[in-house]
């Protein structure tokens, strides 16, 4: 279960769980007991049913600012490996959930936090949004998994340019380059229309998301086997029965 973190907390609304940063005061930065308790967090979801996950951070201010500098500053270099790997692991369990993620970022999305953004399926923007990977400026390279992620939404150029400048781009950048899917006004709207995304897509059968979510990526082979694999479920049955008779389909199907 989800309890018992001293740096996040988590809620469910019809379904679709809320896990939020709480560390305001660093402006939700992330150190390593964090990245733990994400860990541990992300775990504890396995046991929680449901459709859909939204990821922010709490306050104004900021959706995870980055890397807490001041404890990972004097890390030596076999820590520094430990922590980078924690990281890899939160970003990879992330992306490893059976259903869709959402990262509501409002305010500042930097460094580790636009690695954590990256992980998650979609990321819904407020107006005051702010992304960027400004690690060189520190004399230092993303580590979390932003440098291959960023790869394969922006290109290969764009990504060295983002990270070879370390520049901060706004929501409205962050969206003409397809990295944010879309941008409202403030955190209040930002949550709101998440949710209201959430309500649509979840009528559709959970288990075809979870399926169509598995094979993105991972080539033909897997495609055609998850193709395959679907025509023996219920949820396949009811919907082409339910197009068939002109009416809307009723899935049961859960998240696999």
């Amino acid at each position: 279960m989800i309890s018992n973190f001293e740096t996040l907390s988590f809620g469910v609304v019809d379904e679709i769980g809320t896990l939020v940063i709480n560390r305001p005061d660093k402006l939700n930065a992330l150190n390593i007991q964090v990245l733990r308790e994400l860990k541990g967090a992300l775990t504890g979801l396995k046991s929680v049913p449901l459709k859909g996950l939204i990821l922010t951070g709490e306050g104004e201010k900021a959706f995870i600012a980055g890397a807490d500098i001041a404890e990972m500053k004097p890390l030596e270099p076999g820590e520094a490996l430990a922590f980078s790997e924690l990281g890899q692991l939160v970003t990879l369990a992330f992306e490893a959930l059976p259903y869709p993620t959402i990262a509501c970022v409002n305010g500042f999305a930097l460094g580790g936090g636009f690695e954590m953004a990256l992980s998650c399926d979609f990321i819904f923007a407020s107006k005051n949004a702010v992304f960027g990977l400004p690690e060189v400026k520190l004399g230092l390279i993303p580590g979390f998994g932003g440098t291959q992620r960023l790869l394969k939404i922006v290109g290969e150029r764009r990504a060295k340019e983002l990270i070879f400048s370390g520049r901060n781009i706004t929501s409205d950048e962050a969206k003409n380059l397809g990295i944010a899917l879309e941008v409202f006004a403030d955190k209040d709207q930002l949550l709101a229309e998440a949710l209201n995304w959430f309500k649509t897509a979840t009528k559709n059968s959970l288990m075809a998301i979870s399926r169509a979510k598995f094979v993105l990526g991972q080539g033909l082979v897997e495609e055609r086997k998850a193709f395959a694999e679907i025509f023996q479920t219920e949820d396949m049955k009811e919907g082409t029965t339910a197009f068939l008779e002109k009416r809307k389909a009723q899935f049961k199907g859960k998240n696999v």
